[in-house]
């Protein structure tokens, strides 16, 4: 089935896109201007330059979206940093440090977590991104497949990791060795959307030897590595009393950094640092919400990031840590938290931010994705422009970084499929429902 999106807002400009199959094939900007009058937008000369009276010849299996001019159209969000199925921990254990966190609430309850436990707080997270208009997200969990299954049927873009965790015990190193490669075959089951990655969690949970060996298993395979780095000034700490380094000295020592590595996080970096991640092209993953709320740091680098030449792209982290996956909160929050601490209003501005969130996330992988342009992935959500928040639209980037969150968003196209049109996802009561259980008899939290 191919798609035509009408007279929708591209840039500002009224404009028709045709999606067929996978890609955008077309996208024509009308020359007519749109018009205030009474309160409506109108547009002169309406017909000039649209598809339908082009000398294409569209397929007849054609799903035609009208948007009346009352719908804007942006790129599909995508999510640089999360942990989906922990959707099914949002709002356990908040208000507590990082580490205890971790050590009291989290990793004693994931190690009772099933394969149909993973599934449906994938299926959640899911379900949450397509409601708020991410398309792809990069993400860091056990139970690899029952998340694959969950993507695979919810039909959006994921790049997945094979976690790694060696506590510095050999003999699970060796388990981790030989558990990748089997997680990689695996993932030849599931449809091309979605992409396997290497997972190492951090440097204080993985030796440097087997992060060694995951560097030459990733350049051998053509494959990301996806790792908290500098999260915390206690990481830092650390790294300094075990290593002798700070984290990316210590990654520089290893010779690890690369282009295939993804860090998130990285808020304790310094100039030297900074210029070490540029040199060898390393990417690195902002996480706003979570570093506010676990107290982790708020002086993310963003500004010395971009202008070394580093790729940032901005994450939600897991909703345990974040409690949601909107990335629109996440694109203001990444925006008011450099303005707030660098006490300068005019850094980080509303299109960086809407460019983090879409092609520099996109960038990370190499997808060709995270732009509404001809050949690219027709991976793309509709913003209803008829509400408050976009009333008045001096500027509509402006209106979804600082004004908007992801209920904004009315349509989610991925791959060429139609995933939400009027905010109606299939499926989606049983969805909540499952998950709701299934958090429940994790936890055993009693209503």
């Amino acid at each position: 089935m191919n798609i035509l999106i009408q007279d929708v807002l591209l840039d500002g400009h009224p404009t028709d896109i045709y999606i067929e199959g996978q890609r955008i094939a077309k996208v024509i900007r009308k020359p007519s201007q749109l018009t205030m009058d009474n309160g409506q937008w109108t547009i002169a000369g309406k017909n000039n330059g649209t598809l339908e009276q082009s000398s294409e010849t569209i397929n007849s299996q054609l799903s035609i979206i009208n948007c009346q001019f009352k719908k804007a159209v942006v790129p599909g969000f995508v999510n640089a940093h999360t942990h989906a199925a922990m959707t099914l921990f949002r709002g356990f254990g908040d208000d507590m440090a990082l580490m205890p966190w971790l050590e009291q609430k989290i990793w004693p309850n994931e190690a009772r977590m099933t394969d149909e436990d993973v599934y449906w707080g994938a299926k959640l997270a899911c379900l949450e991104m397509i409601k708020s208009g991410t398309t792809t997200f990069y993400d860091m969990y056990q139970r690899l497949e029952a998340t694959a299954q969950a993507v695979d049927e919810m039909g959006i873009r994921a790049v997945l990791s094979g976690v790694c965790f060696d506590h510095f015990k050999p003999e699970l190193a060796e388990r981790s060795k030989k558990s990748i490669p089997e997680l990689q075959k695996k993932m030849e089951n599931y449809s091309d959307r979605l992409r396997f990655s290497l997972g190492p969690h951090a440097i204080y949970t993985v030796s440097g030897e087997l992060l060694q060996w995951i560097d030459r298993y990733s350049k051998d395979n053509n494959l990301l590595i996806h790792l908290h780095l500098a999260e915390t000034q206690g990481e830092v700490d650390d790294s300094l009393r075990n290593f002798g380094l700070t984290p990316v000295r210590y990654l520089h020592q290893l010779g690890i950094l690369s282009p295939r590595l993804l860090i998130a996080h990285g808020i304790y970096v310094d100039k030297e640092e900074i210029a070490l991640l540029a040199e060898y092209g390393v990417k690195v993953a902002h996480n706003p919400a979570s570093n506010m709320k676990l107290g982790s740091g708020i002086r993310f680098p963003f500004v010395e990031m971009k202008e070394a030449g580093v790729t940032v792209g901005i994450g939600t982290d897991g909703c345990s840590s974040s409690n949601n996956l909107d990335m629109v909160e996440a694109m203001k929050l990444a925006a008011l938290l450099g303005k707030g601490w660098r006490k300068d209003p005019e850094i980080l501005t509303a299109p960086e931010m809407l460019y983090a969130a879409t092609e520099a996330g996109a960038a990370i992988a190499g997808l060709n994705t995270g732009r509404i342009a001809e050949g690219c992935l027709a991976d793309l959500c509709l913003i209803d422009l008829c509400s408050p928040v976009f009333t008045p639209n001096f500027n509509f980037v402006s209106n979804l970084v600082y004004a908007a969150n992801g209920s904004s968003v009315d349509t989610v196209i991925c791959d060429g499929k139609i995933l939400m049109e009027n905010r109606k996802v299939p499926g989606e009561e049983e969805i909540l429902r499952q998950a709701q259980g299934v958090a429940l008899r994790l936890t055993n939290y009693e209503l």
